[in-house]
């Protein structure tokens, strides 16, 4: 059952993220991915028998947002150990169990995430890095494109497909590529976003993978990617509701200040309101991203898929307000570089983008959800 108030321990750890954020706003995004590790922080979601913290997405998107609404969102905390982490923790061998997770823990290794193809786009059915059998190894080739932090990862859990012998259709697996494995290159892509995270698009050209590459079962591929993408899309909400509410606390904080005729603008309604409605946004989608990380965390998948696309999808809606209110709140002063705003109206749009457009989400819950005909 979903609880609709976070339980004492839930809220001391709100505080205590929220409490390290504040304090460390002047580090560089690796410097502060380091101090939380050390906190237990970046591991929260990991098994305990492998050095992680034994909660789950729940507690690990609790963490991103409280760092994203001190202003320090870590981008890569939606990928390294909320998917990578999450699927090597259910379908990983043992091996490979204790080689990454407790690394993934610690912030000592990071693990980039790639699936997104230029001619594929939210389309997984139509990945076309395949995989093929070379006596006991693999050889992996294809492309894939804005892929996060490749720079910084040690490796990469890229989503490829294998031929079913049995039916001769291709099918999902996950390889875990290391970032100096023969034939793997990357090209950074040249994005208007500033983020200390940068994009790019990865080139595997036959890289040999050994067998111990593969993530769980070569036949459990769908399942594998999916127990991923749900993590994605609830890490992903957290990252806009932080965003959204680091937006809103600056803008709150200059229309109490803000003074024009003897009287602060925070006291107009037409400045409180939206700010009100931004709120209430942020809140609502708050809800259903708690209601989509119990889900997961109970082993819901089925709900989960539901409640993560919707929460993704209200999140970013509610992102995006809060952000372009906050500057208009500001006005000129919502544009300079003083107040750190102007750099979000790029930076929120992503919630709305990726991992998946709003447009797919209304697709899955009117396809899902409604019972209503695919036009595709």
């Amino acid at each position: 059952m979903t609880t609709l108030v976070e339980s004492e321990e839930h809220q001391a750890l709100r505080k205590a993220v929220a409490s390290f954020a504040r304090t460390h706003h002047d580090l560089g995004n690796r410097q502060l991915w380091q101090a939380a590790a050390k906190l237990g922080y970046i591991g929260v979601n990991l098994p305990e028998t492998h050095g992680g913290g034994g909660g789950g997405i729940t507690e690990l998107s609790l963490v991103l947002e409280e760092l994203g609404a001190a202003g320090n969102p870590l981008l890569m905390m939606i990928v390294s150990p909320a998917i990578c982490g999450t699927v090597i923790a259910r379908f990983g061998t043992e091996e490979q169990k204790r080689e990454w997770l407790p690394a993934l823990a610690d912030g000592s290794r990071l693990m980039a995430f790639g699936i997104t193809e230029p001619d594929a786009g939210s389309n997984s059915h139509r990945i076309t890095t395949t995989a093929r059998k070379d006596g006991a190894d693999w050889l992996l080739t294809g492309r894939k494109v804005f892929v996060s932090g490749v720079d910084i990862a040690d490796a990469t859990l890229v989503v490829g497909r294998t031929e079913d012998a049995r039916t001769g259709r291709l099918k999902p697996c996950l390889f875990i590529v290391p970032r100096d494995a023969e034939g793997f290159s990357r090209r950074p892509i040249d994005m208007e976003l500033n983020a200390e995270e940068k994009q790019f698009e990865l080139v595997l050209d036959d890289v040999r993978l050994p067998a111990e590459a593969l993530v769980g079962d070569e036949d459990a591929g769908l399942l594998q990617l999916f127990a991923g993408l749900n993590p994605e899309r609830i890490m992903t909400a957290a990252f806009a509701i932080g965003m959204g509410r680091h937006a809103l606390t600056r803008a709150i904080e200059y229309a109490r200040e803000r003074t024009v005729w003897d009287t602060p603008i925070g006291a107009h309604q037409a400045i409180a309101h939206p700010l009100a409605q931004a709120h209430i946004d942020l809140e609502l989608a708050r809800l259903m991203m708690q209601k989509a990380a119990h889900l997961y965390d109970a082993g819901d998948d089925v709900g989960a898929g539901e409640a993560a696309n919707m929460a993704k999808y209200a999140a970013g809606e509610a992102c995006v307000k809060a952000v372009d209110q906050a500057v208009h709140t500001l006005g000129g002063n919502g544009l300079t570089r003083e107040f750190g705003l102007a750099r979000l109206i790029t930076a929120a749009r992503v919630a709305r983008i990726a991992p998946v457009s709003r447009e797919m989400i209304l697709n899955y819950v009117s396809h899902q959800t409604l019972g209503l005909p695919k036009s595709y």
